[in-house]
């Protein structure tokens, strides 16, 4: 992938689509017959002057036909279409709003405040998704991250609200971003358009969303306090995980949820929005993806600190005996999760329901497992507790055992 620098702003261009002999993007690709594709101008001024060889291989040409490379030419007009870069759009980024075209809309938005239009932020966002060295350049440019901060206080059009959290989630893992965006919005009314995005928003615009507010909320305690503290905003944040069959929506949701919910409160609030019964459901069912299956064990994890978590865990019908199948067959993070829901419940609250379940969907057995594996040392110790209570409770002959022989009178 090439990357061209133009008024400041990096376009990352496929180097399939360029010219051997230009070094430009390709208008009408056509082969010749040793295979290899030049833009139709640039070959057929290399073939009028006389040359009989291919000009990147040297090859002596049998035939000097060119044959038009279709598939080629409909890659390039997909991306050309895709990225605004075509000559004929007049909503080229590059054309339209370039850099300094938008250092001085920046520069003027913060002396005489006004909106952000709609065709202005759908440019900003196609270029930030261009490349890396293109957000770089949005974090870094001045005013930039208070200007998208400001209109996301003051809009009130569901398009507008969208396109501005989907550009501060494309720049927030840039430099700096987090830090402003935090000193802007210490508030609760600072939230109001993200529950704006996740009740109405698409479900593209949803997920930048959650990733936003789970940035934020790992970044600074002050934010996570803010945002745990709004219902709705939790709620809207569960309904992603629970509502949604994208796998995508339900991991942000997910994610965004552990990094909100530290307080017993929003636990205690998360458990009577059913998390519990969505994640038995979850890890019931035939869903595999590692980062999903390690956000559900993660989030157990956390409910089962509280006694209205433990007590929704033990009384759910797939919970325990899901998260005992789930133990070594995830990744390691997911079973350190899944060992600390049972040692919280069968250890710790000695809950008899959770403890007949694990031992009847041999929870013994995989205990004894995790503990030979390369698991930390504090997980080891849970095993080690676990491993009592459950021998002290097994009628298995691994518990009671007794060194006896029986005799068998022959016939």
């Amino acid at each position: 992938m090439a990357r061209e620098k133009s008024n400041g702003l990096y376009l990352s261009v496929p180097s399939f689509f360029k010219c051997p002999i230009s070094m430009d993007v390709m208008k009408s690709p056509v082969s010749l017959c040793t295979g290899v594709t030049y833009d139709r101008a640039s070959i057929q001024k290399w073939l009028d002057s006389g040359h009989n060889t291919c000009p990147a291989t040297m090859q002596v040409l049998q035939s000097t036909d060119v044959v038009p490379n279709l598939t080629l030419r409909r890659l390039i007009r997909v991306w050309s279409d895709s990225y605004l870069l075509s000559p004929a759009s007049n909503a080229s980024f590059n054309n339209h709003l370039a850099f300094d075209s938008l250092k001085k809309l920046i520069n003027n938005e913060q002396t005489q405040p006004q909106l952000l239009s709609l065709g202005t932020l759908s440019s900003i966002v196609s270029f930030a998704k261009l490349s890396i060295e293109n957000r770089e350049s949005l974090a870094k440019l001045d005013g930039f991250v208070p200007t998208l901060a400001r209109n996301l206080r003051i809009s009130n059009e569901i398009e507008v609200v969208e396109l501005l959290v989907t550009a501060l989630d494309l720049i927030l893992p840039e430099k700096g971003v987090k830090e402003q965006l935090i000193n802007l919005n210490s508030d609760d009314a600072s939230l109001s358009p993200f529950t704006f995005v996740l009740q109405k928003g698409s479900l593209d615009a949803r997920i930048s969303a959650a990733r936003v507010l789970k940035s934020l909320a790992a970044f600074d305690n002050e934010s996570r306090r803010v945002i745990a503290d709004q219902i709705t905003l939790l709620k809207e944040l569960y309904r992603l995980t629970s509502s949604e069959t994208d796998l995508k929506a339900v991991e942000a949701g997910f994610a965004a949820l552990i990094a909100v919910s530290t307080s017993r409160q929003s636990k205690k609030e998360l458990v009577r929005l059913g998390i519990v019964r969505t994640a038995g459901k979850i890890l019931s069912g035939p869903e595999n993806t590692v980062p999903v299956i390690e956000k559900v064990m993660k989030i157990l994890e956390m409910v089962s600190t509280c006694t209205e978590g433990r007590t929704a865990i033990s009384e759910d019908e797939n919970c325990v005996t899901a998260v005992v199948h789930r133990l070594m067959k995830v990744s390691p993070a997911a079973t350190d999760h899944g060992i600390g829901v049972i040692w919280s419940l069968c250890y710790m609250s000695r809950d008899r329901m959770a403890q007949e379940s694990a031992m009847r969907n041999n929870g013994l057995t995989k205990v004894l497992l995790v503990m030979q594996s390369n698991c930390s040392g504090t997980v080891r110790q849970m095993c080690g507790d676990l491993v009592k209570v459950f021998r002290v409770n097994s009628k298995s002959c691994l518990a009671s055992y007794e060194t006896r022989t029986t005799h068998i009178t022959p016939y």
